[in-house]
């Protein structure tokens, strides 16, 4: 053992798959993994050693919905920002989310292999990055930003900081689909329902033909990879269920038979309930226009039914935040609002392995077992009987370790 091996001892480990914690628990770290686990295993000769004190370890949380490159709410500033300010922008954002304990973050259109790149070679101090290019929508669609008396062709989806690119045609489709699977994408994004933050599409427009989504599909499958689908409508939803997607993105207006359909296909639900609680309470401050503005309630009265009918229909639920510029300060508010109905270990397994499997890290991240990375927040108590000491800003915890590195530490070299 070397000064390289950290060991951390007397820890309460919280283990997501079971919902309960294991006493006086030591962790081995070693090239930024877990290296083994054990009760009561006291620290090698020549490792670095931190004594907990009985102190809560848990796998660093998963975001599976944001937009990284959304630095304001203003969706065509950040399309126009030149990509190098984006990039910096985003990096910024990152760090910011890895402060309050998320440790691995889905982006859903926008952020690039630079940005994945920058934060493995450590030039930003973010959370591991999971990407799927520009999120795929017709013209006219969610990620059509033009005003319906602009001809303009197109939009900017070159930039960093579009979040979208218009793909009209099966041939398109596939084109688009197997140019960001070249350029590094883990699955697929498409916009198969209307949206609130988009001008010219009402949230119940179906969008995409089934040909279109069954190209992405097969695209996706061919590279052994998912497509991810923005849906609200119970319509939507099921088309998507039936045409193979995976990823289902909101959910807001799901009806219990889709819920349970969907959870027949092994879908995997990400609702983000509290984009629309911040949407509601500043969205018009922040410069968000009338249109989205009266679109808001009906998604937002809906929200709360919809987690009620996916648990019981037993369909996966990963935690998702999708929050645009200055309402990112909402972040963890969305733990607050799966509490209304979900238990604790619901939430924290929806924060750890029901992310993990959706960002295809299954025993790589929202674990804590051997061979896993070493990504894990210390606490001060225990999250599974008071859920929110994971929804404050990050200063309440101990602890944040992002693959076997400190990015926060109050624990001192013993822990006391």
């Amino acid at each position: 053992m070397t000064q390289d091996t950290l060991v951390l001892t007397g820890a309460r480990l919280l283990d997501p798959a079971a919902g309960a914690l294991t006493d006086n628990v030591s962790i081995r770290i070693e090239d930024g993994r877990i290296a083994d686990t054990g009760i009561g295993t006291p620290a090698p000769d020549g490792a670095r050693e931190i004594a907990l004190d009985g102190r809560v370890v848990m796998p660093g949380m998963i975001d599976c919905h944001m937009h990284v490159v959304a630095e304001t709410l203003a969706l065509w500033d950040n399309m126009i920002a030149p990509s190098s300010l984006a990039a910096l922008r985003a990096a910024r954002v990152m760090e910011e989310t890895l402060s309050r304990g998320f440790t691995t973050i889905r982006d859903l259109g926008g952020a690039d292999h630079g940005l994945v790149l920058g934060v493995e070679e450590g030039l930003i101090a973010g959370p591991r990055l999971i990407i799927c290019g520009k999120g795929l929508s017709t013209t006219g669609g969610h990620c059509d930003l033009r005003a319906r008396t602009d001809d303009r062709p197109g939009i900017m989806s070159e930039r960093l900081g579009s979040m979208g690119v218009l793909v009209d045609g099966v041939d398109e489709v596939r084109r688009v689909c197997r140019t960001y699977i070249k350029e590094g994408a883990r699955f697929i994004k498409i916009m198969a329902n209307g949206g609130v933050s988009s001008p010219n599409d009402p949230i119940h427009s179906i969008q995409f033909s089934r040909d279109e989504i069954l190209a992405a599909v097969e695209e996706a499958e061919n590279a052994g990879l998912y497509v991810s689908a923005h849906v609200y409508t119970d319509r939507a939803i099921r088309r998507c269920v039936e045409l193979g997607v995976h990823s289902l993105e909101h959910c807001n207006l799901i009806e219990p038979e889709t819920a349970a359909f969907a959870a027949e296909h092994g879908c995997v639900a990400v609702p983000t309930l509290v984009a629309y609680e911040a949407l509601a309470r500043e969205g018009a401050a922040l410069g968000l226009g009338a249109d989205s503005i009266a679109k808001i309630d009906t998604v937002r009265e809906g929200g709360r039914r919809s987690l009620e009918r996916m648990r019981a229909a037993g369909l996966p639920m990963a935690f998702g935040s999708d929050l645009l510029g200055g309402l990112r300060k909402y972040h963890c508010l969305e733990i607050d609002l799966l509490a209304e109905v979900l238990n604790p270990a619901e939430i924290i397994r929806s924060l750890t392995l029901t992310g993990a499997a959706l960002c295809g890290l299954e025993g790589e991240a929202g674990v804590i077992a051997p061979g896993a990375s070493a990504d894990l927040l210390v606490l001060d108590g225990n999250p599974l009987t008071d859920i929110s000491l994971l929804a404050g800003d990050g200063a309440h915890l101990c602890a944040i370790m992002t693959r076997g590195r400190f990015f926060k530490n109050t624990l001192g070299e013993g822990g006391r």
